[in-house]
């Protein structure tokens, strides 16, 4: 019966990240540069979590491309992100940090979230537990594995308009 409950457990947790791909030991980067996720450039908004969300993307200078996020809940900012897409050592690496709306980081002073990058898939650049799925030039989709306060995962999409 316990082994019935964690193949369950794992299927549906497979299932519901359709979206997504996991970083595996033994796997390797592709090669990549900032010319795969230049359209990345631009200023997006969307909903999501309750609220409006915002992303500002630069274009790429000095091997990286700088992004802002914010969500703005009931009229406050709830949390920004703060970070890049980086080249490094031939391939991309996705980094961000993380600010409470009084920009009080979440993440120690010297750590980063990082996202390997798994693949690039037609429209599609797969990281760690994060894909980034251009639409057109005018929409785009991110999906995040997001961890719940009760430790379950989940897969969360975000869908943006160019604005």
């Amino acid at each position: 019966m316990r082994l019935f409950l964690i193949i369950s457990l794992f299927l549906i947790h497979s299932i519901g990240a359709q979206n997504t791909l996991s970083w595996e030991e033994g796997m390797e980067s592709p090669e990549a540069t900032l010319k795969h996720v230049e359209w990345m450039t631009g200023h997006w908004k969307g909903e999501a979590f309750g609220g409006i969300t915002e992303e500002i993307w630069s274009p790429p200078l000095g091997g990286t491309m700088m992004f802002s996020f914010k969500l703005v809940s009931d009229g406050t900012v709830s949390f920004y992100e703060l970070g890049h897409i980086r080249e490094l050592d031939g391939t991309l690496l996705f980094q961000l940090k993380h600010f409470d709306g009084d920009l009080f980081g979440w993440e120690e002073k010297e750590e980063t979230v990082d996202f390997r990058l798994i693949k690039i898939d037609g429209n599609r650049i797969y990281f760690d537990e994060f894909t980034l799925e251009r639409i057109s030039d005018q929409e785009v989709n991110l999906y995040v594995v997001i961890e719940n306060e009760d430790g379950t995962q989940e897969e969360v999409q975000f869908n943006y308009k160019r604005q």
